[in-house]
C-alpha cells in the first residue's frame, strides 16, 4: 500500500455528527457542517448530511466547486470573507456567505442582479476575538447601507471567538450580538433569520444552558471531525477522537546519538535545535514530514516512541522502548486540527475511505 496515508472512518464521523446535533436541536440551533479540513472531500460531507447536518460551510470556492460536482445538493455557507477578485464564483457555488465590507457586498449585489438571483449573507461582527468582523458600533451603520442594495439579502449577523486569540464564547458576549440583531430589527422593521454565534467553542457554553435563545446557528468542524470542542480541546461525550488517523512508513531504523556532533546553527526552516542528551537511541526515520502534515499535531499511537525533530521530507522518531519496529513497518498517529488541515491537503499523503 501508497505510503504515508490517511485513513478515513465515515461511520464515526456521522456518529459525532448524531450526538452534536442531539444537542443543538435540544436548544434549536442548526448547524452546518464545515468540510474544510477535510479539503471539502464529498465523502465526509455526505457522512455529515446522514448525520443530520442541513448545511455544509466550506472556506474554499475550489471545494464547493468539487462537492457541488459530486451532488451534494444543499445549501452551501462560504465562511471565509469573499474575494473582490471572486464574486461572480461566490454568487454562482455559494448560497450564503459571511461578510464584513460593504464594498464586497455591493460587488455581490451588482453580480447577483446579472444573474437575476439574490444571494443571502451573514454580517459577521467582531466581538473581541479580533479575526474578521464588523466592529459593534460600526454594525448599525453598515446595515443601513446594506439594506437598501438589491441582489443581497442580510440573514443575519454571525461571530467568530476562540479561532485567532482564543476569545471564549460567554452569556456576554453572545448577548452582545442578540443585543445588535434585536437594535437592527427595530430601527430597520426586518427579521433577522440566523444569529450564526457558534463554531466547535461554542458547544459547551450551549450544553451549559447558558447560551441565549435568540442564538440559533452554528458552525462546527473540529467537534464533528475530531471529537473536541476548541477551548481547551477536551474530549467532547460520546463522540469519537479517531475517525482520521495518520499512518507512515519506517525508511531508516540506526542507532546513533541523541544530540548531534559539531558545532550548532540554524535548521532548515531557521529554528536553532535544543535537544535533551539521552545517550544512544534507536532513531528511525519515517516518510513522512512538514510538507505533508504538521508535525507538532502529530500523537503516536504506540505510547513507547516519540517524535523528536522533522524536516520537510522525514519524521525522526525515538523508538528506543520499542526496537522491535523494523524498516518497512508502520507507525501511526493521532492528528490535532492543525495536522488534519495539512495531512488533507498534502497531495503526498494517500485518503483512504473506511
Amino acid at each position: 500500500m501508497q505510503t504515508p496515508y490517511i485513513t478515513i472512518d465515515l461511520k464515526k464521523i456521522e456518529h459525532n455528527v448524531r450526538t452534536i446535533m442531539t444537542l443543538c436541536k435540544k436548544h434549536d440551533v442548526s448547524v452546518a457542517g464545515v468540510t474544510k479540513g477535510t479539503l471539502g472531500m464529498p465523502e465526509v460531507a455526505e457522512a455529515m448530511i446522514r448525520g443530520g447536518i442541513t448545511w455544509i460551510g466550506e472556506s474554499r470556492l475550489m471545494n464547493i466547486e468539487r462537492l457541488r460536482e459530486n451532488n451534494i445538493n444543499i445549501p452551501f455557507l462560504l465562511i471565509r470573507s469573499p474575494h473582490k477578485s471572486e464574486v461572480e464564483r461566490v454568487v454562482s457555488l455559494a448560497d450564503i456567505s459571511l461578510n464584513t465590507e460593504y464594498e464586497i457586498i455591493s460587488a455581490l449585489s451588482e453580480e447577483s442582479l446579472k444573474k437575476g438571483i439574490v444571494h443571502k449573507i451573514i454580517i459577521m461582527v467582531d466581538l473581541g476575538d479580533l479575526r474578521e468582523g464588523v466592529w459593534p458600533d460600526e454594525v448599525m451603520p453598515m446595515v443601513e447601507k446594506v439594506i437598501n442594495l438589491k441582489g443581497v439579502k442580510v440573514i443575519g449577523l454571525g461571530t467568530n471567538l476562540t479561532d485567532l486569540n482564543g476569545t471564549i464564547p460567554t452569556y456576554e458576549n453572545n448577548q452582545q450580538l442578540v443585543n445588535l440583531a434585536e437594535a437592527i430589527e427595530e430601527k430597520f422593521n426586518i427579521k433577522l433569520e440566523y444569529l450564526s454565534a457558534g463554531n466547535s467553542s461554542s458547544l459547551k457554553l450551549l450544553g451549559s444552558g447558558k447560551m441565549p435563545e435568540r442564538i440559533n446557528h452554528f458552525r462546527i468542524g473540529e467537534c464533528i471531525l475530531l471529537g473536541r470542542e476548541t477551548i481547551n480541546r477536551e474530549i467532547w461525550p460520546e463522540t469519537h477522537q479517531d475517525a482520521f488517523v495518520l499512518s507512515a512508513e519506517i525508511i531508516e531504523k540506526k542507532l546513533k546519538p541523541s544530540v548531534p556532533i559539531g558545532e550548532i546553527g540554524q535548521d532548515a526552516f531557521g529554528n536553532i535545535p535544543v535537544l535533551e542528551d539521552k545517550g544512544m537511541m534507536v532513531r528511525s526515520i519515517l516518510n513522512i514530514g512538514r510538507q505533508d502534515t504538521k508535525v507538532e499535531g502529530l500523537c503516536p499511537r504506540n505510547e513507547n516512541i516519540e517524535i523528536v525533530g522533522a524536516t520537510s521530507d522525514h519524521l525522526l522518531m525515538d523508538i528506543t522502548k520499542d526496537a522491535r519496529l523494523n524498516v518497512g513497518d508502520i507507525v501511526s498517529f493521532d492528528l490535532n486540527y492543525g495536522a488534519l488541515l495539512s495531512s488533507m491537503t498534502s497531495p503526498f499523503v494517500k485518503k483512504i475511505i473506511l
